[in-house]
Formats: structure tokens, sequence, C-alpha cells
């Protein structure tokens, strides 16, 4: 039987000692919905999966974590799921280059789906700088040599007008390319 790796990007959790979803329940809640070769990555809501369903959906396979979620703990957690060859094309397509800058300063924005070009109508790029950023295909990349604590670049990516009514979650490089070790 062949098997699908899938990694699930929660978001919101664990920051500020709210919406706790401790990684062992985690753990728990995706073997619960029958899926295999979990493991969780940092306490940030990084999980790792196979699942032996044939073509299944990434969409619905987040639906249903989230309900199972809330069921759990609860509350609602919005929840990306992705496959490993997506995460493999979201690097490859990265325009900055990854490889000479440091995992805090190069960040990837997951998107449920893809936004369309007037979301970013409001943000000037230039004045931003040397923070830039990027849209690829439902991600946008963030280059923020200081970090993302510190980034006003992440802020504006951040503004309902951006991100109004899609499920977005960022994660650094490090974890990007962490996620597609462990789903490769």
């Amino acid at each position: 039987m062949t098997t699908k790796k899938f990694a699930a990007l929660l978001r919101g959790i664990n920051v500020g000692g709210a919406r706790k979803v401790p990684m062992a329940e985690l753990r728990q809640v995706l073997e619960g919905l029958g899926h295999g070769d979990v493991q969780t990555y940092l306490q940030s809501g990084n999980a790792v999966f196979s699942t032996a369903r044939t073509d299944p959906d990434p969409a619905d396979l987040a639906r249903e974590l989230e309900a199972a979620i809330e069921a759990r703990f609860g509350f609602a957690v919005p929840c990306l799921v992705v496959d490993g060859a997506y995460l493999r094309a979201v690097a490859d397509a990265c325009p900055f280059p990854a490889a000479e800058l440091e995992g805090k300063q190069l960040h990837a924005t997951f998107f449920s789906e893809q936004p369309r070009a007037e979301r970013f109508a409001g943000i000037d790029g230039p004045s931003y700088l040397p923070e830039e950023y990027r849209v690829g295909d439902r991600v946008v990349y963030l280059y923020a040599p200081d970090g993302l604590g510190r980034s006003k670049l992440a802020e504006a990516l951040a503004r309902p007008a951006v991100v109004r009514g899609i499920d977005v979650t960022s994660r650094n490089w490090n974890t990007v390319v962490k996620l597609i070790e462990l789903t490769g």
C-alpha cells in the first residue's frame, strides 16, 4: 500500500500561554484520524504524517484536523495541510538566496488559497527596504534581515486587507527545510 506524506501547519497555538496544544496530544489526534508515521516538530504546531488514502485532498485533511482539534481542546485552530512535493516546490521557487541567509531572516507565509495581486496593492514595497517580499504559489516569501519580530513589512503583510478570508501561517526557513526533510 502506497502512503503519501503531509505536513500540518497549525496557526497560533502555544503562543504566550494561550491555546495550548501539547505536541503529544496533537500526535494522538492525528493518529485518531487514522494517519500513520506521525511526528511533530517544535512546539509551534508542525506535524508530519502519512496517509494511505487514495488521492487525499489536503483541504479535506485540514478540515478533518481542525474539527478533531476543536473537539479535543475546545477551541478552533486554523490548519493548513500540504504535501512534501509542494514544500519542495516552495523551496525550489524561493526568489531569495536561502542558502546564504540565516533561517530567521527568511520566512514563508503559507496561504490556504492563492492570494490575488490586489490584496497587496496597499503595500509600498520599496518603503520597507531592505525587507522584501515575493508572492509564489499559495506562499509569500519574506526576507526580513532583522527577523520577523522586528519586521514592519511582516506587519503590513498580516493586515486584514491581505489575509481576510484566507487561512495563513508563517514558518521560518529552518522550519521549512526541516518539514521538507520530514516529508521527503
